[in-house]
């Protein structure tokens, strides 16, 4: 099967895993196919509060608190055609798909079994495990550091071995700012390129006037 030579790319969405000292790539995990809607919200990170300071109403402190949940969409069906070509499907369905995304929320196993180790041998107090930094990639404009708060799988189709072969993902992010990283570290690099990104791409955007708003100046 061919395709017209000149049709644009598809790029994909997905979650990049990386250290969080170095920025070294742990892994890459791609979104079998693009979700249709990304729902976003951002609450105000104002000074205060509604009780606050007059004099300070008009002050923001942080950024704001922005969320991302969308809904991804896993099948077998196409490597089902092929098993030739795709043994692990055949053998645990979209499990390995599922596994990659769950293991996210799951300090490493072995890490838990040296700190069940050390507790034994009467170590007092034990370092909570690292997790690998998580960046959430919608386009090249939009990476940025997240923290997965809302996680759940809906197994919809399986095979004679009860291997689930269709499912829907439904993953909740919390964006991680310099409000909640400071400034310094690598994650905090990499979240304010995405809002200089965002100033850059509303600096594009022409202001409009106010005649389109019924005013011949503010009042």
């Amino acid at each position: 099967m061919t395709t017209f030579p000149n049709s644009p790319q598809l790029l994909k969405a997905g979650l990049v895993l990386v250290d969080p000292d170095s920025g070294a790539v742990r892994r890459v995990i791609n979104l079998q196919y693009n979700p249709e809607t990304l729902s976003r919200s951002l609450q105000p990170q104002t000074v205060g509060g509604e009780s606050g300071d007059r004099s300070d109403v008009l002050r923001l402190k942080a950024p704001p608190v922005e969320t991302i949940k969308l809904e991804a969409e896993i099948d077998a069906t196409d490597q089902l055609e092929f098993p030739e070509q795709h043994q692990n499907t055949v053998e645990f369905g979209i499990q390995p798909q599922l596994a990659v995304l769950e293991t996210i929320l799951y300090p490493d196993s072995a890490k838990l079994q040296s700190n069940n180790a050390l507790a034994g041998f009467g170590t007092l107090e034990i370092v909570p495990i690292p997790a690998p930094l998580t960046l959430f990639v919608w386009s090249k404009s939009r990476v940025v550091p997240v923290r997965l708060t809302e996680f759940s799988i809906s197994e919809e189709l399986f095979d004679t071995a009860l291997n689930p072969i269709h499912a829907k993902v439904t993953i909740g992010m919390r964006v991680l700012s310099v409000g909640d990283l400071g400034f310094g570290s690598k994650a905090a690099m990499i979240y304010m390129t995405y809002q200089k990104q965002k100033e850059q791409l509303a600096a594009r955007q022409p202001s409009g006037t106010l005649n389109t708003l019924g005013l011949g100046g503010i009042p």
